[in-house]
């Protein structure tokens, strides 16, 4: 992404209401203290998580899949 690009997006950004606008602030704000943090996955653990996120589980599901299961066994 060029410079050019991200001062577009910004721009765009300044039209946006005050609230969202906030929202973007904060993003970025999150994304400066993951920077500057002192934690770091070594290769192996990165290696791990992409693997993970690659791998479909079975015994997973996502909340609505488990609502309504409930909503299947007892009636909630």
């Amino acid at each position: 992404m060029t410079k050019a690009q991200v001062k577009e997006i910004l721009d765009r950004v300044l039209t946006w209401p005050p609230e969202r606008q906030a929202d973007v602030v904060h993003v970025v704000e999150l994304m400066e203290e993951q920077c500057n943090s002192d934690l770091r996955l070594t290769k192996e653990q990165a290696d791990e998580v992409r693997r993970r996120i690659e791998v479909d589980d079975p015994k997973a599901m996502t909340l609505a899949e488990f609502n309504e299961r409930l909503r299947r066994r007892y009636g909630a």
